[in-house]
């Protein structure tokens, strides 16, 4: 309804809080918009306690209630019950004294959410349509967006559908800047022109953060500005019962809201660990105030385009779109005798080999930190390291944590792997973190190299990382992979490196795919060190499939240790042969720290490199 409108032009409104918090406390811990059906009677008597603290404005509890989250709880056949029914109990408490606003919730966060963009558009306009379609609310509030690609999607699809008021309010991590690096300023101004009437806050900030990001907000002639900011910071409750908790300072609260419609907020509510007493306490604050119609703005300086990218010595992407470039693996030692390990590395530094690549926990299975064995060995070796980064063992902090670390070490190069799951390993009850998978981690790594955090904060310096992705060949349709490719260099990717390939067509057939694109591949070969070796490798790690020709010959010789190696070698060699005739990019994976294998095919290579 204009109606909304009408009263923002004139008029501070103020809006609920959290309906999760008072939920909890009162002991429901479960899929809450579900309650809709099955607790109506608690929903409507938090609904009226806002409304009795001085709330103009209430919500629908339908935040989460799209069908893919509904899916784990197992409700998602009764999406637009969960839907009509929140609508109808905010409605039945607010009566025609109160706003009701349809809630919806962002489907993406901080955690990665496996929908497609389209995907996520749809089943938002499925719920919007099932609460727009009830004639009971007043305005839909798109609240809690993190990434701002999905809120101006959804906001581009949901503008078309209806002439009520829409709200549209961004999550941050840090003051006044996206996790994308805009300044919300930016942010709101594109939102605004999108067609929300009123842009904003919510979530994740406490009052004084949310009230530092609006000082550089200016006011819209086109929109109204909205917040929601949480009760405080979370913090952990120190009693001994291990919950988090928000700061219960109702009237610090108050104290905020007047502040915020100083920086010239009209809508002004709560969300996570506010209450009616915090609600309460803000409607007495705000007793007789009305909206600001000039501000004076605090610009925020855009660090993170302030620096250079760094200039560092050749990368690996340079040098192999240039010449024929070999880069090893070595794995890291699962015990602490590194013995073999070391003379490895400096066999490895010795020869041509222009980067060393070090695994992090391949197929889940422990083995000492690739970060501390590249550091350990890194002031007596020439050749860079290239460290492989799996997203299964840490969280978006460690991972962000680990790359400021390479990047201090001088360690630029990386390899980002989603990672086997933690149940494949040798500790199979492990879990595995997967905050992001590798196309997010390419897009972190990226975000570092402009000097800007995850989270959008500048780092006060840019990274040099050169990021490759990993690429598996040995599958099925092969030539369908082109959207996969796709994807990860939109994400930043720099080249890839593939699975080992033990098969001469599949070389030729990846030639094929990879024709046209400017990344490098560094093609992934593999020496057998023996028959069991080779049968094992086919029959039980998957991906891997050697050709019948080769396991016949290799059963011929199997008891000759010695024929057996050169004929495996011999192998290695025709699909080197075969590889360097569409690729510059050699990637020598060692087998059981058989360094001297990679040592005598990365001979071959330099010949072969020679002839040329």
């Amino acid at each position: 309804m204009a109606q909304l409108l009408e009263r923002l032009k004139t008029d501070i409104l103020l809006a609920d809080g959290a309906m999760g918090t008072l939920l909890y406390s009162n002991g429901l811990d479960n899929c809450y918009e579900a309650y809709n059906l099955t607790n109506p009677q608690d929903i409507k008597a938090i609904h009226k306690a806002y409304i009795d603290a001085g709330s103009d404005i209430i919500q629908t509890n339908t935040y989460g209630a799209k069908r893919h989250k509904l899916k784990g709880y197992g409700y998602d056949s009764q999406v637009k019950e969960i839907n009509v029914a929140g609508a109808r109990l905010a409605r039945e408490v607010a009566g025609e004294e109160t706003f009701v606003l349809g809630t919806i919730g962002a489907s993406r966060g901080v955690r990665q959410c496996d929908l497609s963009l389209e995907e996520i558009v749809e089943e938002t306009l499925e719920q919007a349509t099932y609460l727009l379609d009830t004639g009971l609310i007043d305005g839909i509030l798109l609240e809690t967006y993190y990434d701002v690609e999905e809120l101006e999607a959804v906001l581009t699809a949901l503008r078309p559908l209806t002439e009520l008021p829409i709200i549209a309010n961004v999550s941050l991590q840090e003051v006044g800047v996206t996790a994308s690096g805009q300044s919300v300023v930016e942010v709101f101004s594109h939102l605004v022109m999108l067609g929300a009437d009123l842009v904003g806050l919510n979530c994740h900030l406490g009052p004084y953060h949310m009230i530092q990001s609006f000082k550089q907000v200016p006011l819209f002639a086109q929109a109204y500005l909205a917040v929601y900011p949480n009760a405080s910071l979370l913090s952990l409750d120190t009693g001994g019962n291990s919950a988090y908790q928000f700061s219960s300072n109702a009237e610090y609260f108050g104290k905020s809201a007047v502040l915020l419609a100083k920086e010239g907020v009209r809508l002004i509510g709560g969300c996570c660990g506010t209450t009616p007493a915090h609600i309460r306490a803000a409607r007495r604050a705000l007793n007789g105030m009305k909206p600001i119609s000039k501000k004076h703005v605090t610009p925020l300086v855009a660090e993170a385009e302030l620096f250079p990218q760094p200039i560092g010595n050749e990368n690996l992407v340079d040098k192999v779109k240039r010449e024929i470039t070999v880069i090893a693996e070595l794995d890291p030692p699962k015990t602490l005798d590194i013995t073999k390990f070391k003379e490895g590395i400096r066999a490895l530094d010795a020869s041509t080999i222009s980067a060393i690549t070090l695994a992090d926990n391949s197929l889940a299975r422990t083995r000492i930190c690739n970060l501390s064995m590249a550091a350990l060995m890194k002031e007596e070796c020439q050749t860079p390291f290239l460290l492989h980064m799996t997203c299964r063992d840490h969280n978006m902090i460690g991972l962000q944590s680990r790359l400021l670390g390479m990047d201090l070490l001088g360690i630029d190069h990386v390899l980002a792997v989603t990672g086997d799951p933690s149940k494949l390993g040798d500790f199979p009850g492990a879990t595995s973190v997967y905050d992001v998978t590798s196309f997010k981690l390419i897009e972190l790594i990226k975000g570092l190299n402009k000097g800007q955090s995850y989270s959008g904060a500048s780092l006060k310096k840019a990274t040099n990382f050169t990021v490759a992705a990993a690429f598996n060949p040995n599958i099925k349709n092969l030539d369908r992979s082109s959207r996969l490719i796709d994807k990860k260099i939109a994400s930043g990717t720099d080249c890839f490196i593939t699975q080992p390939i033990f098969k001469e067509e599949v070389i030729e057939e990846l030639a094929a795919v990879t024709a046209n694109y400017d990344q490098p591949f560094f093609i992934g070969i593999m020496p057998i060190t023996s028959y069991n070796n080779a049968v094992f490798l086919h029959n039980e790690v998957r991906g891997i499939d050697l050709s019948t020709g080769f396991l016949k010959s290799l059963e011929a010789v199997k008891d000759d240790k010695e024929a057996c190696q050169q004929l495996a070698l011999a192998e290695s060699k025709r699909l080197i042969d075969r590889a360097l005739k569409y690729f510059n990019g050699i990637y020598l994976i060692t087998p059981f720290t058989r360094y001297d294998l990679i040592l005598e095919l990365n001979d071959y290579i330099n010949q072969v490199k020679e002839n040329r």
